[in-house]
């Protein structure tokens, strides 16, 4: 039993400071894209910033600059972009 004390260590050390905060933002992040709406300033995760013009089940379309549209995943869209936030920063 003494022998296995420091492997067991190991794993609950790396459970709690590695796997659990991973599950733990996965779950917010679904959250999030789950409650997007339409007009939601938003960015992806190629770096798009846009506006949101329509939600469907799985996807949503964005307007870009210059009136360009563009229907992505909900997988692609990595945050909220708030531009009075940014400013305050």
């Amino acid at each position: 039993m003494g022998e296995f004390l420091p492997l067991i260590l190991i794993v609950v050390v790396f459970y709690f400071f590695m796997i659990r905060p991973q599950m733990k933002k996965q779950k917010e992040l679904k959250k999030f894209r789950e409650n997007l709406q339409v007009g939601d300033k938003v960015v992806t995760i190629g770096g798009v910033h846009g506006k949101i013009l329509e939600v469907a089940d799985t996807t949503v379309l964005i307007a870009c600059e210059s009136s360009t549209k563009i229907r992505l995943e909900k997988s692609a869209i990595s945050q909220s972009f708030d531009e009075q936030a940014v400013a305050q920063k």
